[in-house]
Parts: structure tokens; sequence; C-alpha cells
């Protein structure tokens, strides 16, 4: 980076509802917010956790027993990695020429039948994939959808509109996570959450949900001294009725509930950009000037300056998790390889 003319990108946060177990409306959304963030300057843009296939709430709200059904519709519209509906995301940053990360669940292409990540991706301009985060540790009852991450997708990646970071949902309540990609020098941190997130039958006003977000968001921006990009999902009246799996009980619980919102804050934790709530759909944009990230460090950097290493040490364990070593290949141990993919001359835009 040109320490004497740092980045100042326009960054995009989309709050969208998901076409939930139809992929092919939910690429279709996404690339009309994508176009429509480009046109407003965004260099880059960010779509919520899970996006695709949309995110599974009724994980929170059913008994195991009653999920079978909705697990098999979920697993069979996530996605493969490389596959149809990732090369289409591909040519989604290529034709708009930005920065995109999206929320996925990823399915495994050669591992197991319904081993599923809660993933985040990022392509560059090109539509090249220099990130794919899993989220390490699926949270609360999630359990029953999402396996664990591992150490190997905890990363910060270079890029010329600055150091760009991912943690999914409640790893942004996890101080280490956090501090793991503070002390990668991240500069732009994005954060992901669904529409909602039921904890209660008998869920609180006093505190909704868009407060805890308020709270995490502003906190890892003034610690870290980054700029924090939260985008939340939305939830449409189909997805409403999904979720409900045709229960009037659920209903009632999802029309109790407080929801998520979208917005971006400053290295000084204070909100810049426009704030999208309320379950509304929308972008919120705010210019990210890196510049304000030195001022900030230069007072108080908890991987620099404000730091003692002689009295704190802290390690990531970066090794790739495998289910199984085979002694004679030499690649034991090695998860498939993802970088980078290319975006063939010849990719199909249809599924």
């Amino acid at each position: 980076m040109n320490t004497e003319n740092y980045p100042r990108p326009l960054v995009a946060a989309v709050q969208a509802a998901p076409a939930y177990f139809d992929v092919k409306k939910s690429l279709s959304k996404l690339r009309h917010y994508t176009a429509k963030a480009k046109e407003s300057g965004a260099s880059l843009v960010v779509f919520s956790e899970s996006f695709i296939p949309g995110f599974p709430s009724w994980v929170h709200m059913l008994a195991p027993l009653d999920q079978h059904e909705l697990f098999k519709k979920f697993a069979q519209n996530s996605i493969e990695i490389p596959g149809p509906a990732f090369q289409q995301l591909q040519g989604i940053a290529r034709d708009n020429q930005v920065f995109l990360s999206v929320g996925v669940t990823e399915k495994a292409t050669k591992r197991s039948l319904g081993l599923l990540w809660n993933t985040n991706l990022i392509f560059d301009r090109d539509g090249n994939l220099i990130a794919r985060h899993r989220k390490l540790l699926p949270t609360w009852s999630e359990k029953l959808i999402w396996s664990f991450g591992d150490g190997s997708t905890l990363n910060v990646h270079d890029t010329e509109i600055g150091r760009i970071g991912a943690l999914i949902c409640g790893e942004n309540t996890n101080s280490l996570a956090k501090y793991a990609l503070i002390s990668q020098g991240e500069q732009i941190h994005i954060s992901t959450y669904p529409a909602c997130f039921p904890t209660s039958r008998h869920p609180s006003k006093e505190q909704t949900y868009f407060d805890t977000l308020m709270v995490r968001a502003c906190s890892m921006s003034y610690e870290g001294k980054v700029f924090t990009v939260v985008s939340s999902q939305a939830l449409d009246a189909e997805g409403y009725e999904i979720l409900s799996d045709g229960r009037e009980d659920l209903r009632n619980l999802l029309d109790e509930l407080t929801y998520a919102g979208s917005f971006i804050v400053s290295p000084s934790g204070v909100i810049i950009s426009n704030i999208i709530k309320d379950n509304h759909e929308g972008i919120a944009l705010a210019e990210c000037n890196l510049s304000e990230i030195v001022t900030g460090k230069s007072i108080h950097d908890i991987a620099g300056n404000y730091q003692r290493n002689d009295i704190f040490k802290f390690e990531i364990n970066k090794t790739v998790l495998s289910p199984v070593n085979i002694r004679e290949d030499e690649s034991a141990g090695q998860s498939e390889e993802f970088y980078p993919y290319l975006l063939p001359e010849d990719a199909s835009d249809n599924l």
C-alpha cells in the first residue's frame, strides 16, 4: 500500500432477503444489488451470512426431530466450490468490477454427503476467489446444520483497497477471533448476520437485536482501529412462511422478534453510513478513508504500541483439519485446493 496515498474506497453493505431454497433467484437478487451498489460508486459490496440459500433460523425454533426435510432442502440448495453457482458469483464480481463478499452455505464436494459449512467468500474485481472463511464454531443450535471450520481460513487479505478480513455472526463476540484478524493487520472488517436470531419464546424488547449488532461493531472498530462493515439479511413473506414451517406459534414468535440492521462503522467507533433496519431492504454506503486508522493506531494499537508481547502470548493454529491422513498420499492432511479459482471465459449464466 502506498503510504502517501491511502485508499478511500466507497463500501456498500447490502441488506436483502434471499430466496430460500432457490439459488437462481438469490443470485438474481445478488446481481441486482451488486449492480446498484456499483452505480453508486462502491468498490466493495458485502452481502449477509448464508445469503445463499438463506439463513436457517428454523434450527433455533424447531425440535431436531422436525428438521429433517428442511435440512435436505437446505443441503440440496447449498453451493459447491467450484460449481455453477460459484462461477456465477465470480461473474457478478467481474462484470461489475467490484470486490464482492458473499455469505454462503458451502457443501462438501468429495468428503461427505450432507457436510456443510457456514462460509464467507471474497472475490476480487476479476472474479478470482481471494478468501474463503468457514465459521470456526457454529453458534448454539446451528451445530445441527453446519460443521466446524478451522484456523486455515482465519486470514486477512491484502488488496488495493485495503487489508480485508471477515467474521461471521457470533464470531464477532469471540475476542480471540477478533484479535487474530487485528493482529494480522486488518483494516476493513466484514461482519455478517441473519435477519433475526431467536433465543427465547419471550424475546426482550428492551435490548433489540440491532442493539447487539451495533455494540459488537462499534467495539470491534474502536478496539482494532478498523472500519467495520455490517451486512444483515432481511426476511420477506416467503422466507417468513418457510421459517414458521406452517405453525401458528412460530408465526407469532417471528412477529415478536426484533430484527437486524446494516451499517458501516469508522475506526473511532462511530456509525458513518446510513442505516438499513426494521427488516427493510437497502444499501448502506460510506467512504472508508484508511488514513483515519493512522491517528487511532498511534494512540491505542492493541497489536502494536499498546500490547505487551512479553506478558501475553497468542498463537493461531492454521493447520488444515482433515478426517483422515493417508500415508502414501503426499498431500495427506491437505484440504481440497481452492486458490485461485479463475472465471472460465465460457462460464454459463444459467444454473
